[in-house]
């Protein structure tokens, strides 16, 4: 472990199984008024399923979930108003792109989103397209969020083994380390020109970080801020793999 609290995951057994969520029950009335209020806010939002962790297990460089499929009003309400459970987890892939100069390559997450503003990976909770043969699959998680976020496909880059897990109480977030032969600003250009043919795009654009003088924990979720300066401080290249 690190100082950043950084864990290499090899191996990743996730399954979904049909269980009620008790949180989603005994809030029901709070989450649909809190949606209410959120879609009157931002009618883009969807209340499609998504795929929340409620159970897991960490052994080594083996993580081993179980997830339940819940609604989107649902997670959104658990995430931003509840107390941690103790069991309930977002669990998702994000890709930690990597140029080819040694920047860290962002997104700025578009007006219409749930976070607006903020600055991210690409990547996302997983939903039932990420259920394989009955399995959670965050690497092709990463490979989706990264065509429909930046256009960008596996072809044009190389994937690390495994994930760099950072957890909190509400959070398993694993980052796949991503590289790409371009440099940062190239790298840039080249995903604007790929959002600018999308009709909504999820990104509003692109934030190069290479000092600290990029950081920006006002915009940064807690483990994009911790991944980034754990990646200042040597990251990955400083751990064993």
């Amino acid at each position: 472990m690190t100082p950043y609290r950084f864990r290499h995951i090899r191996h990743i057994r996730a399954t979904v199984e049909d269980r009620a969520w008790d949180y989603a029950e005994t809030h029901a009335e709070a989450i649909d008024a809190a949606w209410r209020t959120a879609t009157a806010a931002n009618p883009a939002l969807f209340d499609g399923p998504v795929l929340v962790i409620a159970e897991r297990k960490v052994a080594g460089d083996v993580f081993e979930a179980r997830y339940r499929q819940v609604r989107y009003a649902q997670f959104l309400h658990y995430m931003r108003h509840a107390e941690p459970d103790g069991v309930s987890r977002n669990g998702f892939a994000v890709a930690g792109l990597t140029s080819a100069d040694g920047a860290l390559v962002m997104g700025i997450m578009g007006g219409h989103t749930a976070n607006a503003g903020r600055i991210y990976f690409p990547g996302g909770t997983p939903d039932p397209a990420d259920v394989v043969d009955g399995r959670v699959d965050l690497d092709g998680s990463v490979v989706r969020e990264l065509a429909e976020e930046t256009g960008l496909t596996a072809e044009e880059l190389a994937f690390d083994q495994g994930f760099w897990l950072h957890e909190d109480e509400k959070r398993s977030a694993f980052i796949k380390v991503v590289r790409t032969r371009l440099t940062a600003e190239a790298l840039r250009g080249a995903i604007l020109e790929r959002l600018a043919r999308q009709a909504e795009p999820e990104l509003a654009g692109i934030h190069i970080l290479r000092t600290a003088d990029d950081l920006r924990p006002d915009l940064m979720p807690p483990f994009q801020l911790a991944y980034a300066q754990w990646w200042l401080a040597g990251g990955p290249a400083a751990q064993p793999g």
